[in-house]
């Protein structure tokens, strides 16, 4: 990402995206440790290529807020994760969750980014929903923007 002008909304959408982008980490290590002795190889193949796509742009959120002269928002302590999460579809859909809940803050950091940094939005954006699919997740005309 670029971040050539600043400005309060772009602040505030790239702060809550990475604040999205925290929870996502936590929970999909959670996910992926559950899944770990489950016999769900292509859940757990998804799970860690998840947590390595939110990891990468976590990076780069933090260093964009911090380019625009902000002070990145910090994860939390922990998250809460639902119950039960042991068997593969309770795990999937947990990672479906995640995955709208991120689409939903990139679509809004879409709406107020614009040039390279919006270029860099809409991948994310489209990324996430695409990921969905692994998880059982359908092709939505406008996804992140709350679509059933």
């Amino acid at each position: 990402m670029s971040a050539p002008h600043s400005s309060p909304d772009l602040v505030d959408a790239l702060q809550r995206t990475l604040a999205a982008e925290h929870a996502a980490i936590f929970v999909f290590g959670a996910l992926g440790g559950r899944a770990s002795d489950l016999t769900a190889p292509a859940l757990r193949d998804a799970l860690t290529a998840a947590y390595d796509v939110h990891v990468e742009r976590r990076d780069q959120l933090r260093s964009t807020v911090t380019s625009l002269g902000g002070v990145p928002v910090a994860a939390e302590p922990a998250y809460r994760l639902p119950s039960p999460l042991s068997t593969p579809a309770q795990i999937a859909a947990e990672a479906l969750r995640v995955q709208r809940a991120c689409a939903t803050t990139y679509a809004a950091l879409v709406a107020v980014s614009a040039g390279a940094d919006r270029r860099w939005a809409v991948t994310a954006l489209t990324s996430t929903a695409v990921g969905e699919a692994a998880y059982g997740g359908e092709p939505q005309a406008l996804p992140g923007l709350g679509n059933p």
